[in-house]
């Protein structure tokens, strides 16, 4: 059987895909998986033995805002690679028009994706052949999982999943550079975020930092991708203990950082999220989102969150003129770490 897995983007989102490929693989061994994905987002899933073939696109041509003439040219090259491939199975999990279009340009004989009630453009499900319920309100990890589960007949476990994330010796190298540079006995704190409304403020995680050395004796990395440099900065610059670091790892230098890490302090991104898929202690920092949802699948790890406000319910707002979900104080936060760290030493 040829299966074609589409999780197109963003990294959070892949991570919480991976736990289908290793229950596919498991129930399924003989089958043959595949997975498309954006060239942008590809990293964390090159060099996977499980996966058969990476078909990394760039679905720019999927996109309005430009010139006809170059949707079309781009459009036409990216249906004539994707027509090169034909699976017995595509299952959508991105739930998007251009996600639905790449398993419909892949000729296959069936496609399936979310009920409409849980696709996020719902009028991609007139280009699949199957829908598919899964039940309302449960981790998306759960979700994914329900969908593969039905869509090709298998069991896909009950008990914790597996996130199937390999790694090379120039990404544990990387890893390990980093913490030397951070004493070997660190926390790493996250600033980023997608989206501005997920973001704490950076100069808290300074002030975090500092209470994590004085209670704990541990320095903190903070890390940040290239263009989010600036709040790594902020960071820094509100730290009075000078024991903060600043890196901006690799995906996979990241995963193999987090692996190694007392503690790890974000919001709901991408590297929390392979914080997780590490195993690593965590404490998330969630406002427009939900943990129920998008956090840890580790019932130990810990959300901080406002629950003393009304305007939550349904939010996922990526701008907010009541922004007050993430106004939450470095002792709420640093109580919490304490909590963490306490419970990974039991």
């Amino acid at each position: 059987m040829k299966i074609l897995v589409i999780k197109l983007s963003s990294i959070g989102d892949i991570v919480h895909t991976l736990p289908v490929l290793a229950a596919i693989k498991r129930a399924l061994p003989e089958a043959s998986v595949s997975w498309a994905v954006e060239q942008s987002a590809a990293e964390i899933l090159r060099g996977n033995p499980l996966i058969d073939k990476l078909i990394e696109i760039d679905t720019r041509a999927l996109r309005g805002g430009r010139m006809i003439e170059e949707i079309l040219i781009d459009a036409g090259k990216l249906i004539g690679d994707l027509r090169q491939h034909e699976f017995d199975i595509a299952i959508d999990f991105q739930g998007l028009l251009k996600s639905a279009l790449v398993a419909k340009f892949t000729r296959s004989a069936k496609r399936y994706g979310f009920a409409k009630s849980s696709l996020r453009e719902p009028a991609s499900r007139f280009l699949l052949t199957d829908t598919v319920e899964t039940p309302p309100n449960i981790h998306v990890i759960s979700k994914n999982l329900s969908l593969a589960g039905k869509a090709l007949g298998i069991e896909t476990g009950d008990g914790r999943p597996e996130f199937p994330i390999f790694t090379e010796e120039i990404h544990r190298a990387e890893a390990e550079a980093v913490a030397e540079l951070a004493g070997g006995d660190f926390a790493i704190l996250n600033p980023a975020g997608g989206w501005p409304t997920k973001l704490w403020d950076a100069a808290k995680f300074g002030e975090l930092a500092d209470r994590i050395f004085e209670e704990f004796g541990l320095a903190s990395v903070v890390t940040t991708a290239p263009n989010e440099s600036e709040l790594a900065q902020r960071a820094a610059a509100a730290s009075r203990s000078g024991r903060l670091v600043t890196a901006e790892p690799t995906l996979k230098g990241f995963f193999e950082l987090a692996r190694r890490a007392r503690v790890y302090i974000g919001g709901d991104t991408g590297p929390t999220h392979l914080a997780i898929a590490a195993d690593c202690p965590v404490v998330g920092i969630f406002g427009p989102t939900e943990w129920w949802r998008n956090g840890s699948v580790n019932s130990e790890d810990i959300c901080v969150e406002r629950n003393d406000i009304d305007c939550r319910v349904d939010c996922h707002r990526r701008a907010c003129s009541n922004w007050i979900c993430m106004d939450i104080d470095v002792e709420t936060v640093a109580a919490a770490v304490a909590r963490r760290i306490d419970a990974s030493r039991k």
